[in-house]
């Protein structure tokens, strides 16, 4: 199949992370660290908000699932990074690209929806607390984990059904170590008008009404904790919520810069340093900065590494 002159393109070339021949091995090992700790961190923070009853609140059945996320996430980008790493041609398929694309937008789209959630939670046990149980039963968790993961597989379809209908012809080098949907914007050969204002749209959707919900809760939730007379009941409150408010910091101000800036020519750097940023660092850090900051989780380590 060609479009005039030019051959239908059938892979593409990812530009990497650098592309300095002698940085590559060292470059694999640094990811392949990054990767075996975000999924060894992960894991545990799954393992012991399961196997610990005094954590089975609703609070750590968010931060579950939260990490089972983070997994997918790092999972979806960085096995192909590495490969790229010790490969000579740095190529990835169409179709693998496409379903590469698909997946980072669903699980992105699902991780927004969950710290969401994750902050309606903390406004109910502190803004709420005599409700608190009521408020967030058992049903009405499952009920919210379900509606993040259905926002996220919304938010995918919508973007992934009009980038199937692009042709991609002539250029095809991706100036990214994945394929996200800009990226492949920026090569097409075909309109992209239809692709870039469902793109657009959508994540100002999906961007301002979590981060609606979420800076809501927030406000709520300093406002009460302001009003707490003693310095220890301010700092137990606090403490509650510190660790997901870094977490919110972190990931919505890499992705938010990353796909609602202008594109320009210098942006290429900065497009793969905050590429990075939310869909590799911020998994490995969202266990660290759990099991720092929360007594509860390094308390319940510490049992379960005692019974090893």
């Amino acid at each position: 199949m060609a479009m005039g002159n030019q051959t239908t393109v059938t892979y593409f070339i990812l530009s990497g992370v650098s592309s300095d021949p002698q940085l590559q091995p060292f470059l694999f090992v640094v990811f392949l660290l990054i990767y075996l700790l975000t999924v060894a961190g992960n894991a545990a923070i799954m393992v012991v908000t399961r196997a610990d009853p005094h954590l089975h609140t609703p609070m750590y059945f968010f931060l579950f699932h939260l990490s089972f996320l983070d997994i997918c996430y790092s999972s979806v980008t960085v096995p192909k990074m590495l490969q790229n790493f010790l490969a000579e041609k740095k190529n990835i398929s169409l179709h693998g690209c496409i379903a590469q694309m698909s997946l980072i937008l669903f699980v992105g789209g699902t991780e927004v929806f969950m710290l969401s959630a994750m902050a309606y939670d903390r406004y109910a046990a502190i803004c709420d607390p005599l409700h608190y149980v009521g408020t967030m039963n058992k049903q009405v968790c499952i009920r919210m984990v379900g509606g993040t993961w259905l926002i996220g597989i919304l938010y995918s379809l919508t973007n992934a059904a009009p980038a199937l209908h692009l042709h991609f012809c002539g250029h095809n080098e991706l100036h990214n170590f994945n394929c996200e949907l800009p990226s492949l914007l920026e090569v097409s050969c075909t309109e992209t008008f239809t692709s870039k204002m469902a793109f657009l749209t959508s994540t100002m959707i999906v961007s301002l009404i979590s981060f609606s919900i979420t800076l809501v809760s927030y406000i709520c939730i300093i406002s009460t904790i302001l009003k707490i007379q003693s310095a220890e009941g301010r700092g137990k409150a606090f403490s509650t919520c510190s660790s997901h408010l870094t977490v919110v910091v972190l990931y919505y101000g890499a992705g938010l810069f990353r796909y609602l800036r202008p594109n320009s020519a210098s942006s290429v750097v900065l497009d793969r340093l905050f590429s990075i940023q939310y869909s590799i660092l911020t998994p490995i850090l969202n266990p660290i900065i759990y099991s720092l900051q929360n007594k509860e989780v390094k308390a319940a380590l510490r049992n379960i590494l005692r019974k090893m």
